[in-house]
């Protein structure tokens, strides 16, 4: 390629020019067009090798290209105006005029006509952005490869309707519908060839290049950044073959000069590796790619560098087969991914994909073999103003735009300031934004790498605090404009930028240079390269280019030439995919073996094979044997009585008090989401709990979960399976997100639809996994599982389906915390803290110790940091990358790391000489490992779980370990484990059959296959896989080591999962003392590292009782083990031993070391023979002997055994030594595993990751948090406010909400409705939680808790209690009514006698009403029992709910929407109050009520015309009849009970057509008013807010009877007879829930004989059969049973009785009116009122047939009522004795009604009134009137003092004592001498006031027969404004 063209004439090169010129002269406004030689000649050498390099750029374009997308352009476009379509034809996007479709996704499998000479190609709509339209062209109008040769005009056919001969791309775009504003151009709507794949379907294959556009960028809008949507396929690495032809590198340089951030709005792919090739018209794609064996794959993209896979017609002077590319990618998708580490790592690319910045001057030529000098290739960031045009040898350097986007961004306003007219605060200007950054570089080490976000921070800051002024002025929002504040240092200047720069830059020690350049940045560059050439950069690590002139704008840029940072920028431009693909290639081809080579001449002894082949040889046999003693003969131990280690205990499973306190959470939620008033969720209406869970296709996680959801026991709980569940029927509720999965998700959803009454949750656990749009991943290059979360979780089904609630659960959230997120944030759940204000609020036996509590540990004052990165390794590394500059750096690491592993083991093995060749850190790890297994006697130990996450990598360590560790015979001591996502874990055979034993599994065919199941298993998991997907590691895990994790790709999810990984629970339990021991056993006794004591000195929160070790370690400056000398460790060893005391270890460690390893094992055989021996019990603390055979690491932990001598001397020649169980609890101690359960593992960082994790920002918040979230998300803007340490979970999703937009490529990328809530998806929560706390758990608690929810919803706690006093219940051998009777005979039902006594259990606690003399023994009564108690201990039974309940205000269904108000045609607020007055003699005053009735009931009423004023409420006829109403209407009391009481009477009246008015007090109105707004209400009078249930009934029956009133006078002016109008009101409990029917079959032989049978049915069916009752307005009050379980058939043998109703009753009012409820009851008002009527004469008829259902209420009723003191004083309780004084007496007062106070008193306290009356209830006490509860233990004899009342016969009966309350005139003196009482009988009467006491007792000439004192008078506690009630009491003289 190079500059084959300058300055040459060629044939085809003059045609295009001709084209052009003539093209350009036809648009232009200019007469004068352009000259063509001018062209040819004189800007030949600019245009040609900018189109080489890549970037092209002519102003005429870039006319083009702003006119048609720049939204920076400060002129609008040119209007265009499209001629209209026919009339009637289709105008949809994607479709032709004739309605065809012409979308690629719809026809791609269609099979296309083409015409011979036409191709397909892909158009752009700008109204469908993400589609394609498919369009057949003449192919002599599109350019060839290079991007020339298209003749100007048009030919084209329409693939849709088939129409043809479109001549005009005008009239053809009009066809296709593009609907454009500007002039239709075929160079910018003809975007795409359109190929088949090797499957025949249709897809977007290579970019069209018009005239060099290939190279050049688009401006996008400044908000967004478009991105590629996905990378090619992975080639298969060592499968890979290469035939022919050598194949170029798979990541080609970008090229200089390159306009383009790395992103397109096209999404066009990346650079495919190993198959980016630029035709040059010799082949076509198909054929060279079979040329070469290969896949098919695309073009390369818009950076692409023009590579081939065979040497070029004419080679570029830098290229070479030997040398590929491998610097700059190709591709868009690359910069997505350049933004995290610095200038760097994933800036948002906020703003136009394509800098505007023009080239200018002479090109400047890239040196030959500049990276072979330089040993980097240099990164170079555009920076302000113009860069120049660069040619030759472009593969040694990369171009990024990334600085100039920083730049940019960091000059636009912030929107927070705009409103306040953002003209007024001037932006940083360039040449502060150039200096500060040069400031930042000055400041960076020579081992740090620039963060993009770094420096937004600092222009952030810079600007604030320049305007700190004017944004104080903003944010107190003053009306008028003030004036800027003028700034009080005068704006720098150009000229006096280098300066400074070169100032700051002075005191860096030259790691900055600036260059200066006078005419243009050119200059600079060229002389940049130049020292390069030299070496005179080598300390050099920034180059700063300044052209600052004074006539002009600033010009400059910034390269990277360290070669450290140069290396690390130009990896992070990697994506993940790329990353991968460089890897596999250079190992595919070959490129590692030089390492490999250099490798083999480090050993002193030649190769390393040669080393181990030698050792085997001489090793084979009894090595093995001696090395695995511990491992293989256990039995040694076991024959001699000490059991074997019982330190491996399996977890129990059960639920922490954090996953339940999360559970709860959820549920909470859910039922948040229920009870809105959006009805999105309608809980009601479900039955059960189905779920599906989501996993990432990782075959691990997968078996994780089956086996957490397999011991939950959460199928069987939700009853989805029976108790023999299997592991199949198991895996239907578990996916994996693979192919395989939308076969199950489709059965799924199949399921859900089947189902609407089962509630189906979809949890998508580690959902920050593969957020990729679905539309995205529709392109064959995409793997299969990639945009299966998008098209599964979000499609139209699951979306609209009412029945599915998604929850997505995983640790790093932020990707689903954006601008355009489904998930609402009042539906996010965040894990709880342990800890409030020092409180600990979950009381846990297990420590969380996450990554905050890694870098605590980091911190000084803290014992040996757990977060480690090792140096030596890093120098290594970097030595090498300057060696190996064309090897990636993940493949020198890892071959770095895995020669180290080797030569740690064969350390350890013996060979002692390899030492040198390991880092200290990794020769501790490999040491402890292979020795753990050693310590204890049953073999356990720990794991080391070491991440590569480059799979090819990864398999390579694999095999070189596998290979190391066989010919070192250490096959049996530990396992080497490839973790694979894509497969399960294969381990060998005696390691499974070990885990059997220790697991105590007995199934043959058993493997392990989760990494939890390797528990106790000494192994090295080689952890690979680009990202964890969920895998959670065993307790046993001890060493993490991270070194290898892509520290290049910085983003916070990227970071904080892979160090999720050695997250960890460690015990709070108080552990045995703890022991330090001088445990130092190392193979080399030269060498001690500086972690030797790591085990004694890392002490956690929580574990109080562990004492730290007596000298506390500083932080040193850098964490790396090899830092400290051999004499500090052996010293802190020393001093951190209590046994240095004793004088045995104060020796040099040399004589404590052992030599070797077998010496070491003979130590512990040896040590294990004495501890078999001993007979003497010693304390273990004091064991010097036994401590020096230890194995290094070790403490002994353990408690005290009996203490026999504490004062003498140990010393080595001690014969006394441990016995049996003191040897067991020393063993058991020493295993490995244990310790490692006990602390947290130890991790092993980069050191760039290290010194990210573990620095913080100015607030104190590390700086790893302030990274970019994720991959597939960008900033929003670089001006956003920084993260603060305090903030919450919360308050960081709403950071990240506001801040953060996702890309193109991301899942809710299309989620934008303007900022609206209805983005929210409703039913979709966010779990989130740190990794590895126990998230899955906590959901499958949820689970369990929201299923018993469910089934609690459609269940009620129901009274279930049987009948009180049966055996006081009046036998009569007379059978009134046959048992199957229908209705009751009035006649007959006149001659059954009325049952005085209580039956209903509620008043189990209340006094017996005696009926005759009566023998009743005491035990017939129950004992008294405290009120408060009653309600608790109340019988009760769960019922499910049937279709004709009553519900409360929870309920919510689609039948009866309406009937609750929440139908739209009536409004909340559409009701009307209206008053109604009537008079009533006995309160002496006017009645005025109030009704709020609802619109859509006013039709019950009548109103007066006109006025509208409320006449009455109207009543139906007796003789209706009719299936469709209820005629009497229901009034229902209540206080308290706006949410509970059960007012919802829809389903109970089967739909019928009914009245149903609730009761309620005044100060109650409006919350009852907001929850039942489509009720009628009927408002009490003020003066009844404190009254009881008597008020309410009272009002209830007098406001009945005037309406009947009023409506019999209504209607008898329509000619309706009086007596006609239905009488019945229902006066119903607010606790009614159900009502059952008895039906009785009499088929028997003899009618004594029947079968009966109890079900629910409807209040309507009641209702309606007591209302067609015969002769039904003969009977005064009507009502049921209560219900019970156990109902016998005595109770229905008699079908009607006469007795007590209560709960729910039908009042005849008619009748009724001269009998009253006592309006100042509070209770047993009911029976009271029965007494009434009974005595009056009236009939009182009980339904046997009918029982009614009471709901078990906690809330309102009677228990709102407390009873307090009126002093406003600290509350104190107060007991019923205290509820009555002495008159005048200084008694505290009590704040309740009078009446209350006096019926709870003798509730509790009436024997002190009656002493006689104490069970003795042969002598009841008579109470005239009146009922009062007396308490159980006393009876009651109730008479009516109304003339022709009916009473018991009182004849012979003694009474013991009188109760007269508030007696009328009818008790008159002559009525009381009729009966007659026993001596010593008490008297008590009570009157409204004292006067009226003294009244009553003359006019009754009471004092004739009673005796009375003057401290026998008392009154209830009140005050006298609240007028207490008085009374006196008497003795019988």
């Amino acid at each position: 390629m190079g500059n084959s063209y300058a300055g040459q004439l060629k044939t085809t090169r003059f045609e295009e020019v001709l084209h052009n010129s003539i093209e350009a002269s036809l648009r232009s406004n200019n007469l004068v067009p352009r000259p063509i030689f001018s062209q040819l000649y004189l800007e030949a050498e600019q245009q040609l090798s900018s189109l080489e390099a890549g970037s092209r750029v002519d102003n005429e374009e870039e006319e083009e290209e702003e006119e048609e997308e720049s939204s920076e352009s400060s002129s609008p476009p040119l209007s265009y105006q499209m001629k209209p379509p026919p009339e009637g034809c289709c105008t949809t996007d994607g479709f032709c005029q004739a309605g065809k479709d012409l979308r690629l996704v719809s026809i791609s499998n269609d099979q296309i006509e083409v015409p011979s000479g036409f191709l397909l190609v892909g158009a752009k709509s700008p109204n469908l952005p993400d589609q394609l339209l498919v369009c057949a062209v003449d192919k002599r109008f599109l350019p060839d490869d290079n991007g020339r040769n298209a003749l100007l005009g048009f030919s084209g056919n329409c693939v849709g309707c088939g129409k043809k001969g479109f001549c005009y791309f005008t009239e053809f775009s009009n066809h296709i519908n593009l609907k454009l504003t500007t002039q239709p151009k075929k160079q910018k709507h003809l975007k795409y060839y359109l190929v088949r794949n090797a499957q025949g379907v249709l897809t977007k294959g290579s970019v069209i290049c018009w005239k060099g556009a290939e190279f050049r960028g688009r401006p996008s809008s400044s908000g967004s950044c478009s991105s590629t949507l996905f990378q090619p396929p992975e080639n298969s690495g060592p499968s890979l073959t290469i035939t022919t032809e050598p194949v170029s590198a798979p990541n080609p340089n970008i090229p200089a000069g390159t306009h383009q951030t790395g992103t397109t709005p096209d999404h066009l792919p990346s650079t495919a590796a190993l198959g980016s090739t630029f035709y040059n018209g010799k082949d076509s794609p198909r054929q060279q790619l079979v040329k070469n064996n290969l896949p098919a794959l695309r073009r390369p993209s818009v950076l692409g560098t023009l590579t081939n896979s065979g040497p070029p017609k004419k080679r570029h002077k830098g290229w070479s087969p030997e040398s590929p590319n491998s610097g700059g990618r190709g591709g868009g998708e690359r910069m997505i991914y350049v933004g995290g580490l610095s200038c760097l790592t994933h800036s948002a690319l906020v703003g136009p994909a394509s800098s505007p910045m023009v080239a200018s001057g002479e090109p400047v030529s890239v040196p030959d073999n500049l990276l072979t000098i330089c040993k980097a290739k240099p990164v170079i960031f555009k920076g302000h103003g113009n860069f120049p045009y660069l040619c030759g040898n472009l593969n040694d350097i990369i171009i990024s735009p990334l600085l100039y986007t920083c730049y940019r961004n960091s000059r636009s306003i912030a929107r927070a300031y705009e409103q306040y007219g953002a003209s007024t605060i001037q932006p940083i200007s360039e040449e502060m934004q150039l200096l500060l950054t040069v400031y930042y570089l000055v400041q960076l080490a020579s081992d740090q790498v620039p963060l993009i976000e770094d420096l937004e921070q600092i222009f952030m800051r810079s600007w604030r605090e320049s305007h700190l002024s004017e944004i104080r002025q903003y944010q107190q929002a003053v009306p008028q404009a003030f004036p800027p504040v003028p700034s009080q240092i005068a704006p720098m200047t150009s000229a006096q930028l280098p300066w400074l720069a070169g100032l700051a830059a002075s005191s860096c020690n030259d790691s900055v240079h600036i260059i200066e350049c006078s005419y243009s940045l050119a200059e600079g560059l060229s002389e940049m390269f130049k020292l390069l050439i030299e070496g005179k950069l080598v300390k050099t690590n920034y180059v700063v280019i300044i052209c600052a002139c004074r006539n002009r704008a600033l010009d400059s840029c910034i390269a990277v030439t360290g070669k450290y940072q140069a290396r690390v920028l130009s990896e992070s431009m990697l994506s993940p995919a790329e990353y991968q693909k460089e890897v596999n290639y250079q190992l595919v081809t070959g490129k590692v073996e030089t390492l490999g080579s250099f490798f083999s001449t480090l050993c002193p002894d030649g190769d390393m094979e040669v080393l181990l082949d030698k050792f085997y040889q001489e090793n084979q046999g009894h090595r093995s044997s001696s090395l695995s003693t511990s491992v293989n003969k256990p039995t040694a131990l076991d024959i001699t009585g000490a059991a074997a280690c019982t330190s491996y205990n399996v977890e129990q499973h059960q639920i922490r008090p954090f996953q339940l306190a999360v559970a709860q959470k959820l549920l909470s939620h859910v039922c948040s989401i229920a009870d809105s008033s959006t009805q999105n969720l309608d809980l009601g209406s479900f039955e059960k709990v189905d779920f599906l869970i989501c996993v990432p296709p990782s075959e691990v996680t997968y078996q994780q979960t089956l086996f957490h959801l397999w011991h939950s026991g959460v199928l069987l709980e939700l009853g989805l399976e029976k108790e023999h569940l299997t592991k199949q029927r198991m895996e239907q509720y578990v996916m994996k997100l693979d192919a395989e999965s939308q076969t199950k998700f489709k059965a799924f959803l199949q399921n859900s639809m089947q189902n609407p009454h089962t509630l189906f949750v979809l949890i998508h656990d580690h959902a920050h996994w593969d957020l990729v749009s679905a539309v995205h991943s529709l392109y064959p290059q995409a793997e299969a599982s990639v945009g299966l979360v998008d098209r599964l979780l979000n499609c139209r089904e699951v979306k609209e389906a009412p029945n599915i609630v998604i929850l997505h659960v995983t640790s790093f959230p932020y990707a689903l915390q954006t601008q355009h997120t489904h998930i609402s944030p009042y539906n996010e759940i965040h894990w709880p803290s342990s800890y409030s204000n020092g409180i600990d609020l979950y009381h846990e036996n297990k420590k969380y110790f996450g990554l905050s509590e890694f870098i605590e540990t980091t911190l000084s004052g803290h014992s040996l940091p757990l977060l480690r990165y090792d140096s030596s390794f890093e120098a290594m590394v970097v030595a090498l990358g300057k060696r190996f500059p064309r090897l990636h750096s993940a493949v020198i690491r890892t071959f770095v790391l895995v020669q180290h592993y080797s030569a740690a083991m064969m350390a350890v093995s013996g060979l002692s000489q390899m030492k040198n060749y390991t880092s200290v850190e990794t020769l501790e790890i490999t040491q402890n490992l292979i020795n753990s297994s050693r310590q204890c006697p049953s073999g356990h130990g720990f794991m080391v779980v070491l991440r590569i996450p480059c799979i090819p990598l990864a398999a390579v360590a694999y095999e070189r370990l596998h290979h190391v560790r066989e010919r070192l015979s250490l096959a049996d001591n530990f396992e080497i484990i490839l973790g694979n996502p894509n497969s399960g874990i294969t381990i060998g055979k005696h390691f499974v059959e070990q885990l059997k034993i220790w697991q105590k599994i007995e199934d043959a065919e058993w493997r392990p296959q989760t990494y939890l199941e390797l528990e106790g298993l000494p192994c090295i998991l080689i952890f690979s896989g680009m990202d964890p997907q969920g895998e959670a590691l065993p307790r046993s895990l001890r060493y993490c080591d991270l070194r290898l994790i892509n520290s290049s790709c910085l983003v916070r999810t990227a970071l904080e999962q892979e160090l999720g990984l050695a997250a960890y629970f460690v015990s709070s339990e108080i552990h045995m003392e703890k022991v330090v021991v001088n445990d130092i056993l190392e193979s080399d006794p030269e060498k001690l590292s500086s972690t030797d004591n790591e085990d004694e000195e890392i002490v956690t929160e929580g574990s109080t009782s562990e004492k730290r070790s007596p000298v506390k370690r500083e932080r040193s400056c850098s964490h790396d083990s090899a830092s400290s000398s051999l004499a500090s460790s052996a010293a802190s060893c020393i001093e951190s031993s209590p046994l240095a005391a004793t004088g045995e270890v104060a020796k040099s460690p040399h004589q404590v070391l052992s030599s070797g390893t077998e010496e070491s094992a003979n130590n512990w055989e040896r040590q294990k023979q004495k501890a078999e021996k001993g007979a003497q019990t010693v304390i273990i603390k004091h064991l010097p002997a036994v401590a020096e055979q230890l194995d290094s690491k070790q403490n002994i932990k353990s408690t005290q055994i009996s203490i026999t001598s504490s004062s003498s001397p140990f010393s080595s020649s001690s014969s006394s030594s441990a016995p049996t169980h003191s040897s067991f609890i020393l063993q058991t101690s020493q295993c490995s595993m244990t310790k490692a359960s006990k602390q947290p593992p130890i991790v092993f960082l980069p050191k760039l990751v290290y010194d990210i994790i573990t620095s913080t920002d100015s607030s104190g918040l590390p700086k790893s948090s302030s990274l970019l979230p994720c991959h597939s998300v960008m900033w929003a803007s670089s001006f956003r406010p920084v993260m603060s340490k305090m903030m919450t979970c919360t308050e960081q999703s709403l950071y990240y909400r506001q801040w953060t937009v996702p890309k193109p490529i991301h899942m809710d990328y299309n989620n934008r409705n303007e900022g609206r809530m209805d983005t929210f998806h409703p039913r979709r929560l966010l779990l989130s939680g740190p990794p590895q706390i126990g998230k899955t758990g906590a959901y499958l608690q949820f689970l369990s808790i929201l299923s018993r929810m469910l089934i609690r919803l459609t269940e009620v706690d129901v009274y279930d209690e049987e009948e009180i006093n049966i055996k006081l219940r009046e036998e009569s051998e007379q059978c009134y009514h046959q048992p199957g009777d229908t209705w009751p005979d009035l006649e007959t039902f006149k001659k059954i006698p009325f049952d005085y006594t209580i039956h209903d259990p509620k008043y189990e606690d209340a006094s017996l009403i005696c009926t005759r003399l009566q023998n009743i023994n005491s035990d017939d009564r129950s004992t008294g029992r405290k009120q408060e108690d009653m309600y608790m201990r109340r019988q009760t039974t769960r019922m499910r709910l049937s279709k004709y309940a009553a519900y409360n205000t929870y309920h919510h269904c689609e039948q009866c929407h309406q009937y609750m108000g929440f139908n739209p045609t009536y409004q909340l607020y559409e009701s009307t109050l209206h008053a109604f007055a009537f008079s009533y003699s006995m309160l002496g005053e006017e009645i005025q009520l109030h009704f709020i009735i609802p619109k859509s009931k006013e039709h019950h009423f009548v109103f007066s015309q006109p006025g509208r004023q409320l006449e009455s409420m109207r009543l139906p006829l007796v003789t209706d009849k009719s299936q469709d109403y209820i005629k009497s209407p229901t009034f229902t009391p209540t206080t308290g009970r706006h949410e509970h009481g059960l007012f919802n009477l829809y389903h109970a009246m089967d739909g019928a057509s009914h009245l149903h008015v609730l009761v309620v007090k005044e100060y109650e109105m409006a919350i009852y008013k907001k929850y039942w707004p489509n009720h009628i209400m009927l408002v009490l009078p003020s003066i009844f807010n404190s009254a009881g249930a008597g008020a309410a009934h009272f009002l209830i029956k007098e406001l009945s009877y005037h309406n009947l009133e009023l409506e019999r006078n209504r209607q008898e002016e329509l000619g309706i007879k009086p007596q006609d109008i239905w009488p019945f009101i229902v006066i119903s409990d607010d606790s009614c829930v159900m009502w059952n029917a008895v039906e009785v079959d009499c088929s028997g032989d003899r009618k004594s004989e029947y079968t009966w049978t109890e079900r629910n049915i409807s209040l309507k069916q009641i209702l309606q059969h007591i209302e067609a009752t015969p002769n039904v307005t003969h009977y005064a009050l009507i009502g049921m049973r209560k219900w019970f379980s156990k109902t016998n058939s005595d109770e229905i043998r008699e079908p009607f009785s006469c007795c007590h109703i209560h709960d729910f009753i039908m009042l005849n009012v008619d009748l009724t009116q001269n009998v009253q409820y006592n309006q100042n009851r509070f209770m047993c008002d009911d029976v009271d009122f029965n007494l009434r009527a009974h005595s009056a004469g009236l009939l009182i008829c009980r339904f046997n047939r009918f029982s009614v259902m009471k709901k078990q209420i906690a809330v309102g009723g009677q228990r709102s009522f407390h009873i307090k003191s009126k002093v406003a004083e600290t509350p104190v309780s107060i007991t019923p004795v205290q509820y009555i004084c002495a008159p005048d007496s200084k008694h505290t007062f009590l704040a309740a009604p009078a009446q209350l106070l006096l019926e709870k008193y003798l509730q509790y306290h009436s024997h002190r009134f009656f002493p006689l009356s104490l069970k003795n209830y042969s002598h009841p006490v008579l109470s005239v009137d009146c009922y009062l509860n007396l308490g159980p233990q006393i009876a009651v004899c109730y008479v009516s003092s109304r003339p022709h009342s009916l009473n018991i016969s009182c004849s012979g009966l003694m009474f013991s004592g009188l109760l007269l309350y508030l007696c009328d005139s009818f008790v008159v003196a002559s009525f009381l001498k009729k009966f007659h009482f026993l001596k010593g009988a008490t008297l008590c009467v009570i009157c409204q006031d004292r006067n009226s006491l003294r009244q009553t007792v003359v006019r009754l000439e009471l004092e004739d027969e009673w005796q009375f004192r003057l401290r026998d008078e008392f009154q209830t506690a009140n005050a006298k404004e609240d007028r207490p009630l008085f009374f006196l009491t008497g003795r019988h003289i």
